[in-house]
């Protein structure tokens, strides 16, 4: 038997800090920034301050707006110490419009549909879409649009804008890892129209209206103010 020098649970604790600072530097380089999140230790999470009643994934520092960074230098350090999760300030350079699975499905579709219609570089409304264990879909889109009338009031449509964060894949929740369903690669790290995401999404949710009642989900996210 090959003796190992790390038992099997360090060993995934390096590997996973180091998918999650590969991830974060990714991120930096490409002009986003980045803030060190709690990490997982069980079923909750830890930012090693005192006192912090937080078990959710939350933000590992007391001032993470200020502190957010695309300086890779700073980010490569901070994932340097722990496996933190991936957190990205919202209302910067992108919002995220959150949605249940059921309208997510939806949405994309629609969005591949009129990519294939219109042909490339018209009419853009693809871009990167992160998917949460819990079914949550979230749109990554240009920074500054509010939400439609139509979708204000939604409580299936939540926008994140300034004062907000996602978690990013590869970060880990209690109930498995945050993935890209459109990863930033495949849409070269361009991001939809607001207006033009959220025009689908009044058309997912009046079709979903109409069809048979599916459950609502609620956001495992935090809101923007």
């Amino acid at each position: 038997m090959r003796w190992s020098p790390r038992p099997p649970f360090i060993r995934s604790v390096v590997l996973d800090r180091s998918r999650l600072r590969h991830s974060a530097l990714r991120y930096a380089e490409h002009g986003w920034d980045v803030t060190p999140g709690a990490y997982l230790a069980g079923d909750r999470f830890d930012c090693a301050r005192p006192g912090c009643p937080t078990v959710g994934c939350h933000p590992a520092l007391e001032r993470w707006e200020e502190a957010a960074t695309c300086d890779t230098a700073k980010v490569a350090d901070w994932w340097r110490r722990a496996p933190h999760a991936v957190l990205l300030p919202t209302g910067r350079a992108f919002d995220v419009l959150e949605v249940p699975a059921h309208l997510g499905l939806r949405v994309l579709g629609a969005a591949r549909l009129h990519a294939s219609v219109l042909g490339p570089g018209r009419g853009q409304v693809r871009g990167p879409v992160a998917v949460t264990p819990t079914g949550r879909w979230m749109f990554l889109v240009r920074p500054g649009d509010p939400l439609r009338p139509e979708l204000d009031d939604s409580l299936d449509v939540v926008r994140h804008g300034a004062g907000s964060w996602i978690p990013a894949p590869p970060t880990r929740l209690p109930e498995g890892l945050v993935r890209w369903s459109v990863s930033p690669e495949e849409t070269r790290w361009r991001l939809p129209d607001s207006y033009a995401v959220q025009g689908m999404l009044v058309d997912a949710v009046g079709a979903a209206s109409r069809g048979a009642q599916l459950p609502r989900q609620t956001s495992t996210l935090r809101r923007a103010a």
